[in-house]
């Protein structure tokens, strides 16, 4: 064998090593912390890039505040050319994980994302940040990107910022497989328990 191809050889064994190891961590880490299978059934491949305000990064369900998630975050993934994409992001441990009766609560919801262009996409459910109840505990808040087969037709209600309609009892499994949209190829979710910004949250979500 070539040095050159005993190089490349090599270079494809590190590729693919680094991918299967990020494929591990990503389930090793949706399975220890049950978003598998409150939410899918099945880990994405892939973490899926959030950043809040002040370049504050989601990290694998690390606990960050009401106030840090209060704004959009931007979300970032590598994209195919002429793709679409819909993303996800929801609360299953509504009102509290020990008891989710209104398991999950949608938080944000687009779809027809040409690309990795969020603002371009079509919004079924404006973003609100998390707002877990007092004395609930932590609330696993979880990102879910999903590639679509091609551009589609939604047949859902739109939903404002100032509303709570629709959001309840969402699943974010079921929506993947009424529109063909298989397994997440990305994901990722943080933790949160209330702080003070909650009051704000929930009189927003007062409005119609």
């Amino acid at each position: 064998m070539s040095y050159s191809r005993i190089i490349n050889t090599l270079f494809l064994c590190t590729i693919i090593a680094s991918t299967n190891g990020n494929l591990n961590k990503v389930k090793q880490v949706f399975e220890k912390n049950e978003v598998v299978p409150d939410v899918i059934p099945l880990a994405p491949n892939e973490f899926l890039k959030i950043t809040y305000d002040n370049a504050l990064e989601v990290r694998a369900g690390a606990e960050l505040t009401p106030t840090n998630v209060k704004n959009q975050p931007l979300v970032q993934w590598r994209a195919q050319p002429h793709t679409y994409y819909t993303l996800i992001m929801t609360d299953p441990d509504a009102p509290s994980r020990i008891e989710p009766k209104f398991r999950e609560f949608k938080h944000w919801l687009v779809t027809n994302i040409p690309g990795n262009d969020v603002s371009q996409g079509e919004v079924l459910a404006a973003y609100v940040g998390s707002g877990p109840p007092q004395h609930t505990g932590l609330h696993r808040y979880v990102f879910l990107l999903y590639k679509q087969p091609g551009k589609l037709e939604f047949d859902e209600e739109r939903v404002g910022n100032n509303s709570r309609n629709g959001r309840p009892n969402f699943r974010a499994s079921a929506f993947a497989e009424k529109y063909s949209l298989d397994n997440p190829i990305e994901g990722n979710f943080f933790q949160a328990q209330w702080d003070e910004y909650v009051t704000t949250v929930q009189k927003q979500l007062s409005g119609n």
